[in-house]
């Protein structure tokens, strides 16, 4: 007997390891592997929170983010972890997002608010968010992640073209990079029915903010305004049949109907919609600077992407693309800046010439390289000096698709021009706006009144809850999209 005695020590100390690591989930009450405790959870939430700000920003509406606030906090108070610190923020994207971080910090961005219907919608997202926090599956994905090695942060989606030859229509928001199973879904669904009902909003509200989203998806046809929110929160098919569940079950025990829809349509009545002016507006084909003071037009048809870094154009179904960036010179000749940059790229100078574009002095060259990923490339670039800046204008494509390319790579570089003080302070965001509608108004036709490729037609009509395929009634109150 003595002599298993050490065995015994053994186990125990590994147990007592074991349940150290341990946490009892808040809403299931099973002891599940934490690699944290709650409060480095919380201390983890407010470093990604400081974050998250600083990078993606919050969006200017101190009204919009207050009605916000309390929508969550009232949510959260009646969830099974009420005394965190929890946090809730509109941020300043055009993505269709929401997602959170450990310790209870929730971000909506402004892009998803317009294809919400009402605030028991709304509520439904940020339950949603909230039922992810509460169930510890923000933990476990940051415990799986630290097991792996990858731990947790803040992922840039955008990917930038030189130096890397990735799918410039993958670009987009930075967010947190959390993906949930399937389980973790039907959960955190679950919840955010069971708080909306809890708090009086309409259960089916998160039923209705997921089909939506899916409509969107299914009718976007192409990377260009296909929902974030479910890139990291996929919905299968059976997903709203069974919210469908959640909701039959939680009005057995509340009669909750509350929509609030024209307290909703009020707040994000006027909210930007797409590119901010700070991060310059993307109108159909043309990209125009009010701060920086530049307009130019990319190639008709392409998808375009506005981040921080670049705004960047991809050719569909093709491996072409033209980026435009900032250059961060450390000083020479311009001739001397653009073999810099580009031979940092890993681009050689085949033949290139001093000129000017619009008045501007600039230096254009051809050059060639490999990419990873696409193998050897060609390049047509134009480094042109505006003010006290270096804009890097660079057309990019496979050696054998370059010839042909390069010629609406030009004609693109061609248009770069500097703006009048008049002209960039006329540059206006476009702006949700409320409208009544007329017999014998069509999507299209409201959707042209926003400019060139602002919205499509059957994006305006799934953002106000109708198929594409069906009118507008006459007499319906509609959010649309109008040059601000």
């Amino acid at each position: 007997m003595p002599a298993r005695a050490p065995l015994t020590i053994g186990v125990a100390v590994a147990l007592t390891a074991f349940l150290a690591a341990c946490a009892t989930n808040p809403v299931t009450g099973r002891r599940e592997l934490a690699l944290m405790s709650e409060a480095q959870e919380i201390q983890l939430g407010r470093q990604a929170d400081a974050d998250i700000r600083k990078t993606m920003g919050v969006y200017n509406d101190p009204e919009l983010q207050r009605y916000v606030q309390n929508i969550g906090l009232r949510l959260a108070k009646s969830s099974e972890r009420p005394h965190l610190p929890w946090s809730f923020a509109v941020i300043d994207s055009p993505a269709i997002n929401a997602f959170a971080v450990p310790g209870g910090f929730i971000y909506l961005t402004r892009g998803i608010l317009p294809f919400l219907d009402d605030e028991a919608e709304l509520a439904g997202v940020i339950g949603h968010e909230i039922g992810h926090v509460t169930a510890r599956h923000t933990v476990a994905q940051y415990s799986r992640q630290t097991a792996a090695g990858v731990g947790l942060g803040v992922l840039g989606i955008f990917i930038p073209a030189i130096g890397r030859a990735a799918p410039i229509a993958e670009a987009g928001l930075g967010a947190l990079f959390l993906k949930y199973g399937r389980d973790d879904e039907r959960e955190a669904d679950r919840l955010g029915v069971a708080y909306n009902a809890r708090n009086g909003w309409d259960p089916a509200g998160v039923a209705g903010m997921l089909t939506t989203l899916a409509q969107l998806e299914e009718a976007s046809g192409s990377r260009r305004g296909v929902p974030n929110w479910l890139s990291t929160h996929p919905a299968p098919a059976d997903r709203v049949q069974e919210i469908q569940t959640f909701v039959a079950e939680a009005r057995k025990t509340s009669n909750a109907s509350a929509t609030n829809e024209q307290a909703f349509l009020q707040q994000i009545d006027g909210i930007i919609y797409g590119d901010s002016p700070e991060k310059g507006v993307v109108r159909g084909a043309s990209f125009e600077h009010s701060a920086l003071r530049f307009a130019m037009r990319f190639p008709a048809g392409w998808d375009i992407s506005n981040t921080d870094e670049q705004v960047a154009a991809k050719r569909p179904n093709a491996e072409q693309y033209l980026i435009l960036e900032l250059v961060q010179a450390q000083g020479g000749s311009l001739e001397q800046v653009a073999q810099q940059q580009m031979a940092k790229a890993g681009f050689q100078l085949v033949e290139g010439s001093r000129t000017r574009i619009n008045g501007l002095d600039a230096v254009v060259g051809t050059y060639r390289g490999t990419l990873q990923g696409m193998g050897q490339a060609g390049a047509r670039a134009a480094h042109i000096l505006h003010g006290d800046r270096v804009y890097l204008l660079v057309g990019i494509a496979p050696a054998g698709q370059f010839n042909a390319a390069q010629g609406t790579f030009d004609q693109s570089i061609g248009t770069f021009r500097p703006l009048t003080a008049a002209q960039a302070a006329a540059i206006r965001p476009n702006r949700l706006d409320l409208y009544t509608a007329r017999a014998g108004d069509s999507w299209q036709g409201i959707a042209s009144r926003a400019g060139e490729d602002t919205i499509r037609p059957s994006t305006l009509a799934i953002m106000n809850d109708y198929e594409p395929s069906a009118p507008p009634r006459a007499g319906d109150r509609l959010k649309i999209v109008v040059v601000g």
